[in-house]
């Protein structure tokens, strides 16, 4: 598992999400089929996408049955084409019918998060600037969204508020200007943390640049400006960090990298997307004790 130890977060979670489905427990299955009943399912894509989520899918089927065996046929990442076996899962039918719309439901939201994330990153070839997510991800579902996009070739921006400074027009308007925040700032933060602030035209450019952040965003800006505030930036301070955010689309990421800009920041990568159609069919159906 790749969550970078979120794995005991995450399987409490899960307990949590298979509570709100299964509740008092599955009546269908229980009711339509015999106890002891085994089967062998297969999980296959429906559309071509990239895949993700498998061990979360593997951990879904752990919790609601270790006797389960889960084995994936595909690498996690990897492009699928349609009417690809991506896994089995083999043991008890109650145990995959009760676990399989859970597992279905995060395979097929990570797998489109990195789908997304996948066509952007193809616009950005040959070019050094980096994609990256925001914190526009589903609530409850943030860690899990952002390793999607890291599947999908992407990058993590902030994972909260808590990790950088990231002053917006709103704390600009608050402090009472971009010298005001960065400074108090600065005052009240490790020396290891870095400050972003965010700009909207050249002259809060400059006024960034005066004060000493870390990182620029370039908010919402024409490219041209960016351009122009790009070649500011190095000329004045080239290791100052450059991020260009706003309206970010398939058609304009890549003039947008062209400007010079190190990073680009995307949230539709987490919050507008189309789940990855992914389905689970029972196959080779073993017979079991018949109650």
């Amino acid at each position: 598992m790749m969550f970078n130890g979120y794995n005991e977060e995450l399987v409490q979670s899960i307990k949590s999400w298979l509570r709100e489905d299964v509740g008092s427990g599955d009546i269908t299955t229980q009711t339509t089929i015999p106890a002891g009943h085994e089967s062998k399912a297969i999980i296959h894509a429906k559309e071509s996408g990239v895949i993700c989520g498998l061990p979360v899918a593997e951990l879904v089927f752990e919790v609601v049955d270790p006797s389960l065996t889960f084995t994936a046929h595909v690498q996690e990442g990897q492009m699928l084409e349609k009417g690809t076996v991506i896994a089995e899962v083999e043991g008890s039918t109650h145990a995959i019918l009760t676990g399989e719309r859970l597992a279905l439901n995060l395979m097929q939201r990570l797998s489109g998060v990195a789908t997304r994330t996948s066509s952007f990153v193809q616009e950005l070839e040959g070019l050094s600037t980096r994609l990256v997510d925001t914190r526009k991800t589903t609530p409850g579902h943030r860690m899990l969204e952002k390793y999607a996009v890291r599947v999908g070739g992407g990058a993590n921006h902030r994972f909260g508020l808590y990790d950088a400074v990231m002053i917006k027009d709103n704390h600009i308007k608050g402090a009472g200007g971009i010298r005001q925040a960065i400074d108090r700032a600065r005052k009240n933060i490790p020396h290891t943390m870095t400050i972003e602030v965010e700009t909207e035209n050249l002259e809060q450019v400059e006024e960034a640049l005066a004060a000493g952040a870390d990182i620029i965003m370039l908010d919402n800006m024409s490219t041209d400006m960016m351009k122009e505030a790009v070649a500011r930036i190095k000329a004045k301070a080239p290791h100052v960090r450059t991020e260009a955010s706003g309206n970010v689309s398939l058609e304009t990421v890549r003039g947008m990298a062209e400007t010079g800009v190190d990073v680009i920041s995307v949230g539709r990568l987490t919050y507008s997307f189309s789940s990855l159609d992914i389905s689970l069919d029972l196959n080779a159906k073993k017979e079991g004790p018949v109650s």
